[in-house]
């Protein structure tokens, strides 16, 4: 009975707020679109971290237990300022786990989080204030109009009027949503919808802004148009994106962390994760040459390891080359000028891309599809 109760308080206290916010709202509310230009203010960064701090996020020896079994052991990592991270793991890896420490809804069983300078357990207001986050799914009151919903979050945020209609003004810019400023949320589309998640995300331009899984269930113009609106925010914002799809992660992201079991198995810049596979980096060649000749070719290149023929037929030979963890583009020019000294003709020279996600199925064991599979699963059995 208590159990009823207090849900039930709960539930009128949020409908309350709600409509004494959309009340308030009302009666102060300016035109923020409709009949007059929307300019951000000169100086809109409203909390500032630490001076002399480099690193935005730090993350010291995190341990998280749950009845005594680890969800994440002794995570140690740093994020500095001004890069797009994609944060990538298997379903179970502790994902989840580390994004609701980092942003001060979860407790860590032992290690340290700092956020700006301040310790997200020992000064969370502070650090919060440094932190913008957007689940999965959006914490959006859809009978309010945008409007009327980024004033309410703003207010929450500790902003006064007049600065909150400011704010508003900045974010609904920034997110490009000028259009359904003034529309019912419930009538939004999912796109636009996600637009306006990040657009309360924004709210107090924080230094981080926390995305997870921004794209899920969005059609491809929407996704082009996410993608893009991300990349815009990392030109101002140092951006962490948690995603199942890989390409969009090396299509956007800097920089990859990638972790399995709760530990981290990966922390690099996209354009080394050819370092990071046990092959190594490969070239694919077409010459026209046999292949003892091929070989022969090619056996001054140091950078060259190994030299597996993949067809030989009507004068022609393919190849791919095992360059390690050589540089691609120096051992091409090396290849080219190999060929050009010895008046040989080459067909294809193509340095082989590196994927993501055969990457991440080497140090995970798991496929992003399987593991996104696993999850909506879960959620359903839930």
């Amino acid at each position: 009975m208590r159990f009823v109760l207090h849900s039930l308080y709960l539930y009128v206290h949020i409908l309350l707020t709600g409509f004494l916010s959309q009340i308030i709202y009302t009666q102060t509310k300016i035109s923020l679109v409709a009949g007059r230009n929307i300019v951000p203010p000169e100086n809109s960064s409203c909390f500032k971290w630490k001076r002399g701090i480099r690193k935005l996020i730090e993350v010291k020896n995190l341990c998280k237990n749950y009845d005594g079994h680890p969800a994440i052991t002794d995570l140690t990592f740093t994020i500095e300022k001004g890069h797009i991270y994609g944060f990538l793991g298997p379903n179970a890896a502790g994902k989840s786990t580390t994004m609701n420490i980092i942003t001060g809804c979860l407790a860590a069983s032992s290690g340290e989080v700092y956020v700006g300078g301040y310790d997200i357990f020992e000064q969370p207001k502070e650090a919060k204030k440094l932190i913008g986050y957007l689940p999965e799914i959006p914490p959006l009151y859809i009978d309010q109009t945008v409007e009327e919903y980024l004033f309410f979050v703003a207010e929450a945020k500790g902003f006064k009027k007049d600065a909150a209609f400011a704010e508003i003004d900045r974010v609904i810019l920034e997110t490009h949503i000028e259009d359904v400023a003034e529309r019912l949320i419930k009538h939004l589309s999912k796109g636009y919808r996600q637009r306006v998640g990040i657009a309360q995300a924004l709210i107090g331009n924080p230094e981080v802004i926390i995305l997870d899984e921004p794209t899920v269930g969005l059609d491809p113009k929407q996704i082009i148009e996410i993608r893009d609106l991300i990349r815009e925010l990392g030109q101002s914002h140092t951006v962490i994106l948690s995603s199942h799809i890989l390409s969009e992660v090396q299509a956007i992201c800097d920089e990859v962390l990638i972790i399995s079991k709760g530990r981290l198995v990966l922390f690099d810049k996209i354009e080394n994760l050819g370092t990071s596979l046990s092959t190594g980096n490969t070239i694919e060649i077409s010459a026209e040459l046999g292949k003892n000749d091929l070989q022969a070719l090619l056996s001054g290149i140091a950078d060259i390891s190994h030299i597996t023929v993949s067809d030989e037929k009507d004068g022609v030979c393919s190849a791919v080359l095992n360059i390690g963890q050589a540089d691609p583009k120096s051992v091409c020019r090396e290849v080219f000028l190999a060929f050009s000294s010895a008046g040989k003709v080459l067909l294809r020279l193509n340095p082989v891309e590196v994927r993501l996600e055969d990457i991440f199925i080497e140090l995970t064991g798991d496929s992003p599809e399987s593991a996104a599979e696993k999850e909506d699963k879960e959620e359903e059995t839930a």
